[in-house]
């Protein structure tokens, strides 16, 4: 699924409930990390939950594997592996994260610990960006 479609799919629903509800079914597709990748090497600092992002560099193209151990914060790492991986680091540093998130109306719909862990993420992928 790319932007194009979640943002499609999003719109489709009517209330946040139902959002909330496609967002942990999003979570509940992730495929979960192996237990070797839940150490601090791979965790996202400033997460209130707990969260593992790990790249990988095929080519010039950077993919992202993630877990968490909760359930809505997964189907959030699902989203913004939906939007970063796949690209190139040079793409990955021009996406508008903020635009993209505002389409969604994500931000205004997570509480601020989220907020905080979601930019914690978005933090942790343009570092792999800028060093891979």
């Amino acid at each position: 699924m790319d932007i194009e479609e979640l943002a499609e799919n999003f719109e489709l629903l009517d209330d946040w409930e139902d959002k909330y509800r496609y967002i942990i079914d999003l979570g509940e597709k992730l495929p979960s990390l192996p237990a070797e990748f839940h150490t601090d090497e791979w965790k996202v600092q400033g997460c209130q939950s707990q969260v593992w992002l790990v790249p990988e560099k095929q080519g010039d193209k950077l993919f992202f594997k993630g877990d968490s151990d909760a359930i809505i914060v997964k189907g959030i790492i699902a989203i913004v592996l939906m939007i970063f991986s796949g690209h190139t680091a040079q793409e990955i540093k021009s996406i508008n994260i903020e635009e993209i998130f505002n389409r969604l109306n994500l931000r205004e719909h997570l509480s601020p610990s989220r907020r905080n862990g979601l930019a914690a993420m978005t933090e942790k992928i343009l570092h792999y960006a800028n060093v891979l």
